[in-house]
């Protein structure tokens, strides 16, 4: 059981990391120069993304990798980013407010259950 909780903290992880990764601005950050980005607030803010990136990452790393020590590869995969999708869909309607359709909210329900599915049967 303690993996597959090491495996949805890894998720969150995930999709942590891909949004630090949408929030950065890149072209921004390599104009602004060294002194600027501490001296200012918009440049400190400009560092959140980035730092993020990384802390994030190493954190999906390491959560995984703990996960995968009791759960078959295939089935840590598959469930890691099933569940890093859904919860990635979720944040872009609600936080974002992109559109979702009926279809849409079926086949995030299909990868739920196949989700669930590898948990119960694996």
């Amino acid at each position: 059981m303690r993996a597959w909780i090491y495996l949805i903290i890894a998720s969150l992880f995930e999709v942590a990391w891909i949004y630090s990764l949408k929030l950065m601005q890149f072209k921004k950050l390599l104009t602004m120069s060294f002194a600027e980005i501490f001296t200012n607030k918009e440049g400190l803010l400009m560092l959140l993304p980035p730092i993020g990136y990384v802390a994030f990452g190493v954190g999906n790393i390491i959560f995984f990798s703990k996960a995968m020590k009791s759960i078959p590869a295939a089935i840590a995969y598959a469930s890691w980013m099933g569940v890093a999708l859904v919860c990635i869909k979720i944040i872009d309607t609600t936080v974002f407010k992109e559109a979702i359709s009926f279809p849409q909210i079926i086949f995030l329900l299909l990868i739920l259950i196949g989700v669930i599915g590898l948990k119960i049967f694996a």
